[in-house]
């Protein structure tokens, strides 16, 4: 453990057992910087064999039409994603605003959405219209909802999957983990639970929930079964480095949908001017699979020093990975405020806010974030955030270097113990 002391005030305690962490992580990061290393590799063939040039980093303005670095940009994630098409566009707001473009382009009046992934992200909840008051919902556009729970140990029901996706037009999986505390999904289970839904049904199209997953691992969820997958350019495949957007990518024909509800019928994907994000949002996929390792090393190195220190954390740290995020019971209100303002503490940007709870627009309790970032809501870049609801858990993701990443969880640490004094 390099010695941070003359820098930060970090107690001899926790460094001692923040060195016992980072030797508990050893295999751990081999493992994930092997997989950095072939998604690197991926994503560069993607770039050559596009034939990526100058001409396509500079953007578009007015109608867009032919605006070849968008429609090559397109092409650049379908193949390092393994997905036959894909759309992406600065103009996706959010992973939300992506989930429901691809929700609203593929589903019409009549037909039945099962999420067999349990409840799904707070977010999404007033999107399905089962919660809120339900104007411009799914619910009120006429689609059904109906929800499978997964199994007490975490795991998908295949046989319940099977025979729910007999009478869907859709079966909706939410990889990571939302605000649960059950294990995020592989893309192998991914891969069986698509199987068994299309035992079930073979015309029901799979769409996977794809946020915080993107790089983790060597595959895609549209690689081993899904029909359909969306994310934010703001989580994984920006790189930390795009300032805005998201994509949907799979099947060509329900991606065409999709274009159609991002803009209109009879336009779709042919129009939506790029102005200057274009490079921004080549660089930050190419950097994507370097981010992602370091995320996931910064949550690995989380939850083997919070292990240390007593608290429970999902996954463990030494556990396969297959997204960004680690889940911590801190136990009480007073833990997982104070490591907020740890982490907030150790951003490179607004270090000196202290942050609040306060009621966020799409959440059903009061929300602690910290998230000193260069893009605002960027959780590739190390954020924290919980719910105040028992068990007080914190949610840690992001941390786009290593070492700057650890740096915020020590101050994480350090800012508990201080609390208590």
């Amino acid at each position: 453990m390099t010695d941070l002391t003359g820098l930060y005030s970090f107690s001899p305690r926790l460094l001692e057992l923040a060195g016992q962490a980072e030797e508990k992580c050893r295999e751990a990061f081999r493992r994930i910087e092997e997989i950095q290393a072939y998604n690197e590799a991926k994503v560069l063939k993607a770039f050559s064999d596009n034939r990526v040039s100058s001409a396509h980093l500079v953007g578009t303005t007015g109608y867009g039409y032919d605006d070849m670095g968008r429609d090559n940009l397109d092409k650049v994630f379908a193949q390092a994603l393994g997905a036959e098409d894909a759309l992406v566009r600065h103009q996706l707001v959010s992973g939300t605003h992506t989930l429901s473009t691809a929700l609203f382009g593929v589903l019409r009046a009549g037909d039945t959405m099962v999420s067999v992934t349990g409840a799904p992200y707070d977010t999404m909840e007033e999107v399905i219209g089962i919660r809120g008051g339900n104007t411009g919902s799914l619910r009120e556009f006429g689609v059904s909802y109906r929800q499978l729970e997964l199994l007490p140990d975490g795991t998908p029901d295949y046989e319940a999957i099977e025979r729910e996706a007999k009478t869907a037009k859709m079966v909706y999986i939410q990889r990571s983990r939302g605000y649960s505390l059950r294990p995020s999904l592989t893309v192998e289970t991914i891969g069986k639970m698509a199987a068994a839904a299309k035992k079930g049904n073979p015309e029901v199209i799979v769409f996977v929930d794809n946020c915080y997953g993107e790089f983790v691992e060597t595959k895609e969820p549209v690689e081993v079964g899904a029909d359909l997958m969306a994310g934010s350019l703001i989580k994984n495949p920006g790189g930390g480095i795009a300032p805005t957007g998201g994509y949907i990518a799979g099947r060509h024909d329900l991606v065409e949908l999709c274009g159609y509800r991002a803009t209109c019928p009879g336009i779709g994907r042919e129009s939506g001017c790029t102005q200057d994000q274009n490079r921004g949002l080549y660089l930050g996929f190419f950097h994507a699979p370097s981010a992602v390792a370091n995320a996931v090393k910064t949550s690995c190195f989380a939850c083997a020093l919070f292990e240390e220190l007593g608290y429970p954390t999902t996954p463990k740290c030494d556990d396969y990975r297959t997204d960004i995020i680690a889940a911590i019971e801190l136990g009480s209100a007073e833990n997982l405020c104070a490591f907020c303002r740890g982490i907030q503490a150790g951003s490179p940007v607004d270090s000196h806010v202290t942050p609040e709870p306060w009621a966020m627009p799409g959440y059903s309790d009061e929300v602690i974030m910290a998230a000193g970032t260069f893009t605002m809501g960027a959780s590739l870049e190390l954020s924290a955030d919980g719910p105040l609801r028992e068990p007080y858990s914190v949610w840690v993701q992001g941390g786009l270097t290593y070492n700057t990443g650890k740096l915020g969880i020590l101050l994480a640490a350090q800012a508990m113990e201080d609390a208590k004094k």
